[in-house]
């Protein structure tokens, strides 16, 4: 992607960053999104058109929560990478996206409890840091399944997993691994106050609390190095029954681990809820203690758009911004940023559907085209 002399200065979304070995050339990030378009858990062929819309030269695209285990896939239709199908039919989507010269990481997850009944309505019990099933979600008719502690024995097992998960990942041709670590899955579900009632040691103190993430982010580290990973992290977010009663602690003691690893390479953390401010949306802006504190690039997420992620890059709150739904609806997104052009509404009742077009690869680009067979080689001159 190449800029004409003066632009970086006005447009600091497009301006080129250096993340640990990998050089980006602007600072729009594909956040991860479930799609729940992986046919009995194995990726298709057609999210080798998803993600290459959306690639550029030298940006960076995070999956959708891809799962660790037969066990941890929470959700209809979304892609697992523990087994050697699954590596393999991850390999041409992973080629499709290097051909356009982007990044793409691996965003490695487990659900713990958050299963749908249409996904497990009996034995065995999703696995836990607790025996606290999920508040069923009355208004859209879903129940959550009980769920049961994981014994201490088990966890290993299940660090174990996602180690297993990101070496996949690394051979299907990842150039790394997001640990999922957000959005009252697995892991919050452990780090959480709320949600963890455990005696032992791992529930109780923060230290605690921390100590199953602690011990699976060495764990991947040591895989695949520290250089290959990231992690996503929501302390401030309250979902799925998991909310911290002091999110500030929780995220400092987090980033605090993190940098024990040298070369860490992101921390990618979700804003605190946005506020209504004069009848405007508004974000809170709470995260700049920990991109002070963390010693990678920090990557911003939560309800940004082109003005407000110009703002915090200029002002140095966050190296990269992570745009979701933006994302999803316009595959040109930096394009449309650059020239400010106006965007493609999302439509929310196609998120999570299973067609394989229909709104997944059909959002039409600048030209009017959708290349739902394939993609242009999108770059900015």
């Amino acid at each position: 992607m190449a800029h004409h002399a003066g632009k970086d200065a006005a447009i600091p979304l497009l301006t080129p960053y250096k993340m640990g070995q990998f050089d980006l050339s602007h600072r729009v990030v594909l956040a991860p999104m479930t799609r729940c378009r992986s046919y009995g858990g194995v990726p298709q062929p057609q999210a080798a058109v998803y993600y290459s819309q959306r690639a550029t030269r030298g940006g960076l695209l995070i999956s959708e929560g891809t799962v660790i285990s037969p066990d941890s896939m929470g959700y209809p239709e979304i892609p697992g990478i523990w087994t050697q199908e699954q590596v393999e039919a991850w390999k041409p989507i992973v080629d499709a996206v290097h051909s356009k010269g982007a990044l793409f990481f691996c965003q490695i997850a487990h659900v713990g409890r958050v299963y749908t009944t249409e996904i497990k309505t009996d034995e065995p019990a999703p696995i836990s840091s607790t025996d606290k099933a999920v508040t069923p979600d009355d208004e859209a008719g879903i129940v959550y399944p009980k769920p049961r502690g994981l014994r201490i024995d088990e966890i290993p097992h299940v660090i174990e997993d996602f180690s297993r998960a990101a070496r996949n990942a690394i051979e299907a041709g990842f150039d790394g691994v997001e640990i999922h670590g957000a959005h009252g899955f697995l892991l919050e579900q452990f780090m959480k106050d709320s949600a963890n009632d455990r005696t032992d040691e791992y529930g109780g103190s923060l230290e605690n609390r921390c100590r199953f993430v602690v011990e699976l982010v060495d764990s991947v580290v040591n895989e695949v190095g520290a250089h290959r990973v990231g992690i996503r992290l929501s302390p401030f977010v309250d979902y799925m029954d998991c909310v911290d009663s002091d999110p500030e602690g929780l995220a400092s003691y987090l980033v605090e681990q993190l940098n024990k690893h040298q070369g860490f390479l992101y921390c990618h953390m979700v804003e605190p809820r946005m506020a209504i401010v004069d009848g405007r949306r508004q974000i809170p802006h709470g995260l700049l203690p920990f991109k002070k504190a963390f010693n990678g690039t920090f990557i911003a997420a939560g309800g940004y758009d082109r003005e407000e992620g110009n703002k915090v890059v200029s002002d140095g709150y966050a190296d990269l911004i992570a745009y979701g739904r933006l994302f999803l609806a316009n595959p040109d997104l930096p394009r449309r940023f650059e020239l400010d052009a106006p965007l493609n509404e999302y439509d929310r009742s196609t998120f999570y559907t299973q067609d394989p077009v229909i709104g997944y690869t059909d959002y039409p680009f600048l030209d009017g085209e959708n290349y739902s067979s394939s993609a242009p080689d999108v770059s900015i001159e």
